[in-house]
């Protein structure tokens, strides 16, 4: 899984899908900003470590499935990535067309908006199909709804997957319209 932004959100959806078991690469454009997700990871999972939701191995395996890059590179090898940058239709098109360029031709493509159209988002992408909207609550690692947005060109069978890994990372995923 690749998550691309590792702010509050995207360090939070790191800390979902690794503790879920995936290795996880965490991408942002800052050095200083991985290093400041990772810390967080790291210390969100001790809290659970403390309230004996996990052990101190569990810990250690989720921190180590986690591989902070400011490099896109290794996001092709990703089979699902999922952005989570600034709430901004032009940042996150950009993005969008990005990872349609590098990431493997089946692979999905999720954004964490909120209230941007995912059509909008995937329409400067090739591959506007492979397009769908992975919605966390925030705090990602503590709040279960996750609202999987279809676009009009989304395939169906792109959201189902997107459902069904909610599902598997321990969420309670909802099917949406892509409205505000």
């Amino acid at each position: 899984v690749g998550v691309v932004g590792g702010g509050t959100m995207g360090n939070g959806i790191a800390h979902v899908a690794a503790r879920s078991g995936l290795k996880v690469v965490l991408h942002d454009v800052e050095r200083q900003q991985l290093d400041k997700a990772v810390a967080t990871i790291a210390g969100n999972l001790d809290r659970e470590v403390a309230k004996g939701k996990i052990s101190k191995d569990d810990k250690s395996a989720a921190l180590s499935r986690i591989v902070p890059t400011a490099d896109y590179a290794p996001l092709a090898e990703a089979d699902f990535v999922i952005e989570a940058v600034s709430e901004d239709l032009g940042i996150k098109s950009k993005v969008l067309q990005a990872l349609d360029e590098i990431a493997r031709p089946n692979a999905i493509l999720a954004s964490n908006t909120s209230s941007i159209s995912i059509t909008a988002i995937a329409a400067g992408t090739k591959h506007p199909g492979r397009v769908v909207g992975m919605h966390f609550f925030n705090p990602a690692p503590i709040l279960p709804l996750v609202e999987v947005v279809s676009g009009l060109a989304t395939e169906r069978n792109v959201a189902e997957v997107v459902y069904a890994t909610s599902l598997a990372w321990g969420k309670v995923p909802v099917h949406a319209r892509s409205t505000p």
